[in-house]
């Protein structure tokens, strides 16, 4: 069987679409940990009061950095508990604030060889600028550019062992050279 697919990314860079494509093309689950990270949150104290709290009195910004705690025990658990997939593992869960976290899902990543980075461009500017585009502007108050932080940020490059760039590409090829280069 071929080794598991996990895509990692910004949001908006086609990450949940691609996976879906992959995992109908290669007659494999799909698991996708924006769908899964709740309940495994749950398992190790996640508190919705709470994040509604720290929402309300810091943020959007404030409530991302409280789920980030919870993240590497998120996909630790997906890559223990499921297999013979293709994985995408959202946005958020993949920019950590702690060298601690990083180096949690390094580990947690490493015996993946097909970890793959989804970026519209090579040219971070030009990710970004795409990025923009595709999403909906985020409320005034979040200001917090969103898409920069991810295109910019060191885990996403450090994880990744493969990176497919999807400008002026169609999501079906893309999903054909992510096949071609995982050997899937």
């Amino acid at each position: 069987m071929p080794a598991d697919i996990i895509l990692i990314g910004p949001s908006q860079a086609g990450k949940s679409t691609l996976g879906r494509l992959l995992a109908e093309k290669l007659d494999r689950p799909q698991y996708s940990l924006d769908q899964l990270r709740w309940t495994y949150y749950r398992e190790i104290g996640y508190d919705q009061e709470l994040s509604n709290e720290l929402r309300r009195r810091g943020g959007f910004v404030a409530r991302v950095l409280y789920w980030s705690l919870f993240n590497a025990y998120a996909i630790e658990r997906l890559l223990s508990e499921h297999r013979d997939g293709v994985f995408d593992l959202g946005a958020g869960p993949l920019t950590f604030e702690s060298d601690e976290l990083v180096a949690r899902v390094r580990r947690a990543l490493e015996p993946y060889p097909n970890v793959v980075m989804i970026l519209p461009s090579p040219d971070p500017d030009e990710s970004i600028r795409i990025l923009d585009e595709r999403l909906a502007r985020e409320p005034a108050e979040l200001n917090f550019d969103f898409a920069s932080r991810f295109v910019r940020h060191p885990a996403n490059h450090a994880l990744a062992k493969l990176t497919v760039y999807t400008r002026d590409k169609t999501p079906e090829e893309t999903r054909d050279e992510i096949i071609r280069l995982t050997a899937a």
